[in-house]
């Protein structure tokens, strides 16, 4: 995949994907660790991932929740 510059100076810090996600902190922290991903860089503490690891969790999401589509919680009866 090519990247853009837009997206080479883009900080993609578990917060900030998060946010463009549209999802909550611990659900990226858990498909990150879940899936491995390891961080591009680090600025002081925080880990920087690249552009295509937003796009892989996006995707992850996605599959996730239409996984759970249909699923029923609870007890039935």
């Amino acid at each position: 995949m090519r990247r853009t510059p837009e997206s080479d100076q883009t900080h993609w810090t578990v917060a900030r994907i998060a946010a463009h996600l549209g999802v909550d902190r611990h659900r990226v922290e858990y498909l990150i660790d879940a899936r491995g991903i390891r961080p591009t860089a680090r600025v002081g503490i925080a880990r920087v991932f690249a552009s295509e690891d937003v796009a892989y969790l996006g995707s992850e999401l996605a599959r996730i929740a239409a996984a759970r589509e249909g699923v029923r919680h609870g007890r039935s009866g």
